[in-house]
Formats: structure tokens, C-alpha cells, sequence
């Protein structure tokens, strides 16, 4: 046989026993579920969390760092806690906050006092409690002991006001008793004056409802009387026992949530998610931890 044929025979024989390979397919090797979300997004929640935690947007050194931390964690909800929890909790010093830690319980009380007090500043609480407490020194050099003592009580609710801040930032009071001295003290009493508007406003303000007819009847003697009448199954005689019994309740609790819902996604929580968050809620009156849960979610990330 010719060299030549030899040769191509050799081919044809070589190239018929080659066989093409079947692509490889990797199972699992699962695209990331954020991994399409762009970086503007993430930008967003970032800035969108520092609002809602801080009261201020993001420096550029901290819009940088928050989006390379979330984005190389692959948008976790893990990563997103950590953000979070560091906005509230930090104390290391931060230019123009002091530290987040302190920037945060500033907004909370603030929040707090819009809630309740229609925003009133400190400036406006301190010239009220020198209003009262200047009267109560007057009384007493007047020898006027029955309105030195009702002044001077008046004065001390104000400071209380004042000093929960800190008070709640160091963990020495809880959100109920904020909410407690925010509602027992002339600036709650002039913006919902007399017993009939400050009973229907205590409902209003913690349960997002007015009173029943029942629940009404019994606030009123309490709160204009001072005589001892059943509420939500406890006995109250005065304003402070009354307040004591509506910062308690279950609904109270559920209040907070709903309150938290509103404030960080402008709606109301569905029963589940009221569900969800209300045990461990009624156990450390944590108030942190269900905004926590909030500003994690994809809903408030814009991640879904």
C-alpha cells in the first residue's frame, strides 16, 4: 500500500475513535439569591437604615464600607443584623454623633416624644419644668405648702421626661416607663385637655383605638375621680395606676410592633407578623430587637 493511502487510513481510523465528551453540569453551584441586585439598591437600604437608626444619611467612608461588608457577604440577613445592631450599639466616638450608640437613643426618644408629645423639644420641657419649679419655690417662701408640693410634683414628672433618655440608653428604665412619664405630666394634659380628651388619647396613642364604652366608664372615674375602678382586670385609683396597667397589657405589647411597623415600612403588620415578634416582645420589652427584625427583612431592603 502506497505510503500516502497508509497514512490516511491511520486518520480516518484515529478521528473514528475519538468521541465527544457531554458537557459538564455543576448541581450545585447555586446562583447566590441577591447576587443580582445592584449596587444602587444596596446603597438605598444602607442609606434607608441610617435614617430610620441615626436620623442622618451615611458619610461616604460609611456608604463605601456598609456596601462592601453587605456585598461580600452576599447581601446575608446575617450581614444586614450586624449593620444594623453596630448603628444602635456602637460606642465608639463618631464625628457629629458622639457614637452610634448615642445617636440612636437620641432618635428613639425623639420618635418617642412625637408620638406622644407632639415632638416637644427639650428647650420647651426644661422652661416648663423652671416654670413650675420657680412657682413651687415662690409657694414655699409664701408658706403656700398645699401648691408648693403640687408645683414641685409637677416639676419633677417634666425632669423625669428629661432624664429617661439616658436613662433608657443605659438600660436603667424600660420603653414602657418612657412611654409611662411621657403621658403623666402637664405637656400630655394641655395637649389633650380634660379627662374625657386624655382617655381616649391614652387608647389611641398605645392601642391605635379608642376605649369601648366599658373600658371608658372605668378610665374616667379613675382619672377625674381618683376612686378605684376595674381595667383590663387589674384596679386602678389614680392617673399613674391607670398608666401602670395600660403600658402591660398584651395589646400594649402588640401596640409597640405595630407602632414599629409603621414607622420603618408605613403599614400595618399582619397578625402573623405581630405573631411572630410578640412572645420574645412580652419577655424583654426589647424594642430594639422588633426593629431589628423589620429592617432586615427583604420587604424593608427592597430585596424582593
Amino acid at each position: 500500500m502506497p505510503l500516502r493511502t497508509l497514512t490516511f487510513v491511520v486518520f480516518l481510523l484515529c478521528l473514528s475513535g475519538c468521541k465527544k465528551e457531554d458537557p459538564v453540569v455543576f448541581t450545585d453551584n447555586t446562583i447566590p439569591p441577591y447576587a443580582e441586585i445592584p449596587t444602587v439598591v444596596v446603597q438605598n437600604y444602607i442609606n434607608r437604615v441610617y435614617i430610620d437608626v441615626l436620623g442622618r444619611e451615611p458619610l461616604d467612608s460609611e456608604m463605601e464600607s456598609e456596601t462592601v461588608i453587605l456585598e461580600s457577604a452576599n447581601l446575608s440577613s446575617e450581614a444586614r443584623y450586624d449593620m444594623v445592631n453596630k448603628l444602635m450599639f456602637n460606642q465608639d466616638w463618631v464625628e457629629g454623633d458622639s457614637s452610634y450608640n448615642y445617636a440612636y437613643f437620641l432618635k428613639i426618644y425623639e420618635d418617642s416624644k412625637a408620638r406622644l408629645i407632639e415632638g416637644s423639644s427639650d428647650d420647651y420641657l426644661n422652661q416648663q419644668y423652671n416654670l413650675f419649679y420657680g412657682q413651687a419655690i415662690a409657694d414655699s417662701i409664701n408658706g403656700n405648702w398645699v401648691d408648693y408640693q403640687r408645683n414641685k410634683a409637677e416639676a419633677e414628672k417634666i425632669e423625669l421626661i428629661l432624664d429617661s433618655r439616658e436613662e433608657y440608653r443605659a438600660s436603667e428604665i424600660t420603653i414602657d416607663e418612657m412611654y409611662r412619664r411621657m403621658m403623666n405630666n402637664s405637656v400630655y394634659d394641655q395637649i389633650n385637655m380634660n379627662t374625657f380628651n386624655f382617655v381616649n388619647a391614652s387608647f389611641d396613642d398605645l392601642y391605635f383605638r379608642f376605649p369601648t364604652t366599658a373600658e371608658f366608664e372605668s378610665a374616667f372615674v379613675i382619672i377625674e375621680n381618683n376612686e378605684p375602678e376595674v381595667i383590663f382586670g387589674q384596679i386602678a385609683s389614680n392617673k399613674s395606676e391607670y398608666l401602670n396597667i395600660l403600658t402591660t397589657t398584651a395589646e400594649y405589647k402588640e401596640g409597640i410592633i405595630r407602632w414599629a411597623y409603621l414607622s420603618l415600612l408605613g403599614r400595618e403588620a399582619a397578625s402573623n407578623e405581630v405573631f411572630e415578634l410578640i412572645a420574645d416582645f412580652q419577655l424583654t420589652h426589647d424594642v430594639q430587637e422588633v426593629q431589628k427584625q423589620i429592617m432586615i427583612s427583604d420587604e424593608y431592603a427592597g430585596f424582593d
